[in-house]
């Protein structure tokens, strides 16, 4: 049997003495200790794939805490079926005492706590991202009802738009350079382009309106 150690940290700025500090009393080979520099999101992390390929059926995966193995538990839970049904090998998490799936008095009690844990990890954390979206949801209404604009301010039309706009309907410039000389893309141009018509157009429906009804 052999162990190995994980450890991640997000950015190569941040440190990894505490981790190495929890897993110096295991005394792992330092051949057999893996870390990644990369965030927690996903499991396509380069020293994390290596380790799978080393894990033999009876080996042993320490890490320090459940959040180093990733962010997701959904996934974590897919990674640690993976390593302890498919592999066969066990895991431990030092700062949580009950996810340590090795064989207890001879039975599979560290595996079915260890299964149940997680399960009801997941759910938590899957139940916790759902009320922060209906928060949210609900403080994004709240401040559409009171009138507040969300996101970033409309860009303001410089005040040569209208003649700009004009030359480029009478086929004087394109609207790449239309958008050159207001100082915004093309693409910006030709959706203020479009708003203006639209707009212009409902105005002058509102003036035939008024004179039918006079």
């Amino acid at each position: 049997m052999a162990i190995y150690a994980y450890i991640r940290v997000s950015t190569k700025e941040q440190n990894i003495d505490r981790q190495v500090i929890a897993l110096e009393p295991f005394q792992i080979p330092h051949k057999n200790v893996f870390c990644d520099h990369q965030s927690g999101k996903d499991f396509d992390r380069p020293a994390y794939q290596k380790l799978l390929r080393k894990l033999k059926p009876g080996d042993l995966l320490i890490v320090k805490s459940i959040d180093r193995l990733g962010r997701n538990y959904n996934d974590i839970l897919v990674q640690w079926q993976y390593i302890t049904k498919e592999i066969h090998a066990d895991i431990k998490v030092l700062d949580m005492e009950l996810l340590d799936t090795r064989a207890k008095n001879g039975d599979l009690t560290g595996t079915l706590i260890s299964d149940l844990v997680l399960q009801i990890l997941a759910y938590v954390a899957q139940k916790e991202r759902e009320f922060i979206r209906s928060r949210q949801a609900e403080g994004i209404a709240a401040a559409k009802a009171k009138g507040v604009h969300l996101g970033r301010k409309p860009k303001k039309r410089p005040e040569q738009f209208e003649t700009v706009r004009l030359q480029w309907v009478e086929g004087q410039i394109s609207a790449r350079e239309a958008g050159r000389r207001l100082g915004i893309s093309h693409s910006t141009f030709c959706r203020w382009s479009r708003d203006y018509s639209k707009n212009n157009k409902q105005k002058l429906d509102d003036k035939v309106d008024k004179k039918i009804q006079t």
